[in-house]
């Protein structure tokens, strides 16, 4: 596990691909918590969700980080450093209502 994210270059400034996860909206799948990709916008559901379509996402597009897609939540993940953060320049988080 790494101390720092080594991907923070990889952080745009995207709108989110939509209000739900892409995959389980198109399949009727649930989801639990949602993620958006930093790098395109995509939300894909979290790992505790039946589908995973966040880390299906990582491993499709090799996108490291997903930012929180749930109201009042600012944290970020990187899959590849294996490690949370919060950046406290980021701004508003994106989120769905």
């Amino acid at each position: 596990m790494a101390d720092t994210c080594s991907h923070l270059d990889r952080i745009r400034p995207v709108p989110p691909s939509g209000d739900g996860c892409v995959e389980c909206l198109l399949t009727g799948g649930v989801w639990v918590h949602l993620r958006r990709c930093t790098e395109c916008g995509h939300i894909g559901c979290c790992d505790n969700s039946p589908n995973k379509h966040a880390t299906a996402h990582f491993h499709e597009s090799t996108h490291p980080i997903v930012q929180s897609f749930e109201p009042g939540e600012d944290w970020y993940w990187c899959y590849v450093d294996d490690i949370a953060f919060e950046l406290s320049e980021s701004g508003p988080s994106p989120s769905h209502s």
